[in-house]
């Protein structure tokens, strides 16, 4: 689960990185503490890398079941706006990422890609927690 303040930009496009990397080796959503819509430009900026969102919506956290998820990704610092069980998941993380609503096409990019590198990481992790250790 990736969430944001508004699930508008940063939690959108992680969740399509997560899908495009991911496969079908992972469930991914995205969700915000309050509803809005997706943002044209995220949508844009994903669209350059070939990854298409334009279909997403904003979901509020309050329509999904904490226990559903091993892993919880806040991208904006809401973390401590969470509620307690949502933290308390296997693995919880706060990357707090600027949100770059209303700012230039390339801070939007910079974002994007920051995200990737992150959600990259992430899914490496998680494939090497995973795999057993070879002896």
């Amino acid at each position: 689960m990736f969430v944001c303040k508004r699930n508008s930009r940063r939690s959108q496009m992680a969740e399509g990185f997560a899908r495009a990397m991911g496969g079908d080796r992972i469930v991914v959503t995205s969700s915000g503490l309050e509803t809005s819509q997706v943002d044209p430009m995220a949508i844009q900026v994903m669209a350059e890398v070939g990854i298409d969102i334009h279909q997403h919506t904003s979901k509020p956290l309050s329509d999904f079941n904490p226990e559903t998820y091993d892993v919880v990704i806040s991208l904006c610092g809401c973390g401590v706006n969470l509620p307690t069980e949502w933290i308390l998941c296997d693995l919880f993380e706060d990357w707090q990422l600027e949100d770059p609503e209303g700012q230039s096409i390339d801070r939007f990019r910079q974002v994007r890609d920051e995200i990737q590198q992150r959600v990259k990481n992430l899914l490496q992790t998680l494939t090497d927690e995973a795999e057993p250790a070879a002896r």
